[in-house]
């Protein structure tokens, strides 16, 4: 009977496979690419192991899911073990049309481990210590027959496993031990090669592994998809130290498992050339596989503390916002964390409260071995945002700050701004978008490289309750306009050094609002797949570095502008060719603007939001006996010359006042310090009446009295004003040093206190240095060049004219005279263009010079920011 029942299922799985045969034969093969392939049930996605970007290339491609992937070096297919039918392995071409095979010797379940051996041999594996070997090369005659079942020497927690082409092993890292294993597919003789170093402390699951060329195993955790490398496996032999470092940050999944072929290279961050060698868009030590190597630090900086966080992206900048933020600039409010209060778990930590919660019911404790907690609520943004209660806690450990989470509960919507969007307003880059995988569901995570170099990971999700307010649900989008309006949401931001400890505050604050109220419902959208990396609004033009993840052709490019501070919105919609490439780095002409908020999107995935601004224009009428009557900011009038620092737009304003009115410029959208040290001269058209207090506010002063400032008398007739910042002084009687200017402060007063009116008009301000080069070698040069843009974010051109043809040099130097960059040009009769990235430049000033033979250039001043 055994036999006949046997006899059935081969005969059924000799016609499946037929049928399937002759509907995808030409089907074509993968062959070796680069190219990782990582399966998600029944959906594949395309990994680049360098950056660990992925994007969805297809989906539904089988009735069931997919797991124990691998890449046959015999025929060029991708195989696989299907959950349904049962006993059931599929080969995948590269259109991803599907042929099954039914083995009648496989279990009907528990097979999640797989790879292929160089021979075509397909080891496959569940649980315990059986697995099975399954002839997959097609050349052979026992083509798709199973050809032995066998255990390993012991039985391994493992979730995937992968052949070394280089000594034709099999490795895998188990869960829980992080212990690296290497298996002989001969003897099944399982060899312990120590603890993998970089993954000590974790309790991950490991689903998806991947070898390249060169014997270095990647692996992917499922949770995080953090992916790590540990070099030249082959080598080693269980005394050996193991060498291990991150390499990427890729998407997570609930159900992971990867395929490569394994003697397909992966490029290498190189990382002291100044060179981005993998192809990712990172350079250097801004790669994370080059976390601790050489000069580059280990990604564990401090993070920013969420007092400092909270700020919308709705354009509101211009007012509310920019006066909290004038206010502490005024003030040079820094938050002290020595002086913070303290917070501890309480005896009903973790509990669900009858009588109602707070925000501080959902605040994770002693869940990152953190030292201590501390309360860092941002008070001042109540009653300027759609929030109505706000708390916030920093995590320290060894007196740094770690982990950030800023709570808040708004009544009309979810909280109006994400941090991944604002912070790419300041300077910071986007290095990653990808998901974590917390109870089972896919979030969408963020890297973020902030302007001083350190790194943060950042999870954004909210909560509303809903069913008779019975249950929560939890909604997680990167589009704000995805969310439900008009309801009140629990919105939490978590930010960390370590990807690690965001997870586990992520999956703790889930835990404490399910405690609350049970989570009945997930709604959350995939992360983006083509986004600005970087972005910077120079001289009437936006520069955008775009990061590619798929290989889109174009994309919609959808905005909303205002020219100043007090203009009307202007719409503007256009397309960007990205010719399909990873990185592109392109300039959107948009005219003078003060703000702009837009998407790009290939109006299928994802669109990638992003606001930016200048520095804004603001007014300080805090004084009750004032009262403005005018205030008017307009476009300049006349361009800036290339080597000024200027600040952009004039301002009208016209106010009655007993004590004082102000108008000041941030240098920076959200009153970062700027170095200007630079220059020696300030320079401004002004007209108005009577006195007006210019003050440069630094960063470093608290006491408003020590801050630098001048005077100079206003007429109504509009008078050109040089000033010497030799001329700006201080109470403290010290020589200013302009390192650190966040804000310019124009205040006129009411010198005996009775109402009068006061007025300004400034135009055309701008710092600039009227005084001789100091940097070795510098004559007096004639030809012009300029730098566009200037200042410079990711590139910039050197424009020149030459009158002949001749061999030059181009030489960069820094502000005591070193040389930081030189370079040999080839000038040809006329207009020449030299383009120069930034590279490992840092923030700064800079001097460029063309060295020639046959004639001479102008000295020209680069800012880098």
């Amino acid at each position: 009977m055994k036999r006949i029942i046997t006899l059935r299922y081969q005969l059924l799985a000799l016609f499946i496979a037929i049928s399937s045969l002759s509907l995808t034969a030409q089907n074509d093969p993968f062959n070796c690419v680069q190219d990782a392939y990582l399966f998600q049930y029944n959906d594949v996605y395309s990994i680049d192991l360098a950056s660990g970007n992925s994007y969805l290339i297809a989906e539904d491609v089988t009735p069931g899911s997919i797991n124990a992937a691998a890449y046959n070096p015999a025929d060029g297919f991708i195989w696989g073990s299907l959950s349904t039918p049962e006993k059931t392995i599929i080969r995948i071409g590269q259109d991803f049309q599907t042929t099954s095979f039914y083995i009648d010797e496989l279990p009907t379940s528990n097979r999640y481990v797989g790879d292929v051996s160089a021979a075509g041999i397909y080891y496959l594996k569940g649980g315990g210590t059986t697995y099975y070997k399954i002839d997959v090369d097609p050349t052979s005659t026992t083509y798709t027959q199973h050809v032995a079942t066998e255990n390993l020497s012991q039985n391994l927690s493992i979730h995937d496993w992968a052949f070394n082409a280089v000594d034709n092993n099999l490795y895998a890292v188990e869960k829980g031990t992080n212990i690296l294993y290497r298996i002989d597919p001969v003897t099944s003789v399982v060899q312990s090669l120590g603890e993998v170093p970089i993954l000590s402390g974790l309790n991950y699951t490991y689903g998806a592994v991947y070898f390249d060329n060169s014997g270095r195993f990647y692996v992917s955790a499922n949770q995080t998809g953090t992916i790590y490398v540990i070099q030249r496996v082959q080598d080693l032999d269980g005394t050996i130290a193991i060498d291990s470092n991150l390499f990427a940050f890729g998407p997570s999944s609930a159900s992971n498992d990867g395929a490569r072929c394994p003697t397909a290279p992966v490029l290498q961050e190189i990382c002291d050339n100044g060179i981005d060698d993998d192809g990712d868009g990172l350079i250097d030590c801004q790669d994370p596989s080059c976390s601790g190597y050489g000069e580059c630090d280990v990604i564990n900086p401090e993070t920013s503390g969420a007092n400092e966080g909270g700020l919308e992206s709705n354009r509101r900048l211009s007012d509310a916002i920019n006066k909290r933020n004038y206010n502490r600039a005024k003030t040079s409010f820094k938050f002290d964390k020595r002086n913070a209060p303290r917070v501890t778990r309480s005896q009903f930590y973790a509990e669900n409260t009858a009588n109602g919660f707070v925000l501080q019911d959902f605040i994770p404790l002693a869940v990152i071995n953190e030292d201590e907690t501390i309360e860092s609520t941002p008070s001042d943004l109540i009653n300027i945002t759609n929030a109505t209660e706000i708390y916030s806690v920093d995590y320290i450990k060894n007196n740094t700050a770690v982990a950030s989470i800023l709570a808040l509960k708004t009544e009309n919507g979810v909280y109006e701004h994400t941090k991944y969007i604002c912070d790419r307003l300041l300077g910071a880059e986007l290095i990653s978008v990808s998901t974590i995988d917390i109870n089972g569901q896919a979030f969408i995570k963020s890297l973020i490289r902030n302007t001083d170099n350190t790194v943060e990971f950042v999870l954004s999700f909210s909560a509303k309750v809903i069913n008779n307010e019975v249950n929560f649900a939890v909604e997680s989008h990167w589009n704000l306009d995805r969310y439900e309006s008009d309801v009140t949401f629990y919105n939490f931001q978590i930010w960390s050094n370590s990807l690690d400890d965001l997870y586990l505050l992520g999956e703790e604050v889930l835990n404490l609002l399910n405690i609350e109220k049970p989570i009945s419902d997930y709604t959350l959208s995939t992360p983006p797949t083509v986004f600005v990396r970087k972005g910077n609004y120079t001289n009437g033009a936006l520069d955008l570095q775009i990061v590619n993840t798929n290989a889109t052709g174009n994309v919609a490019f959808d905005a909303g502008f205002r020219t100043t501070e007090t203009s009307e919105f202007n719409n503007t919609t256009s397309t960007l060719d990205l010719n399909g490439n990873y990185i592109t780095n392109l300039q959107v002409p948009t005219g003078n603007l003060f703000d702009i908020g837009f998407r790009i999107g290939d109006g299928i995935a994802t669109p990638d939001d992003l606001f930016m601004s200048d520095g804004p224009w603001g007014i300080d009428d805090s004084e009750v006996n004032t009262t403005v009557s005018n205030y008017t900011v307009s476009q300049n009038t006349n361009s800036f010359d290339t080597d000024v620092f200027p600040i952009e737009r004039n301002v009208a304003l016209r106010a009655n006042t007993s004590t004082y009115v102000a108008a000041y410029r941030a240098l920076t959208p959200r009153f970062k310090a700027v170095d200007i040290s630079g220059y020696d001269t300030f320079n401004l058209i002004a007209s108005g009446t009577g006195n007006l207090e210019i003050t440069l506010v630094k960063q470093s002063i608290s006491d408003w009295a020590e801050q630098y400032k001048t005077t100079i008398s206003l007429t109504e007739t509009e008078q050109e004003f040089n000033i010497p910042l030799s001329s700006f002084t201080s109470t403290t009687g010290s020589n200013i040093e302009l390192n650190d200017v966040v804000t310019i402060v124009f205040t006129m007063v009411s010198e005996n206190g009775q109402m009068v009116t006061k007025t300004m008009n400034l135009k055309q301000v701008y710092f600039s240095n009227e005084s001789t080069l100091s940097v070795p070698g510098f004559e007096n040069e004639t030809q012009h060049v300029a730098a566009i843009p200037n200042p410079m974010t990711t590139h910039t051109n050197i424009h020149f004219t030459a009158n002949q043809s001749e061999n030059v040099q181009f030489v960069m130097y820094d502000q005591v005279g070193k040389i930081v960059y030189k370079a040999q040009i080839t000038t040809e009769n006329g207009s020449n263009k030299i383009p120069l990235n930034r590279q490992n430049l840092r923030s700064g000033l800079y001097f460029c010079k063309i060295i020639g033979s046959k004639q001479t250039y102008k000295i020209i001043k680069l800012i880098v920011e």
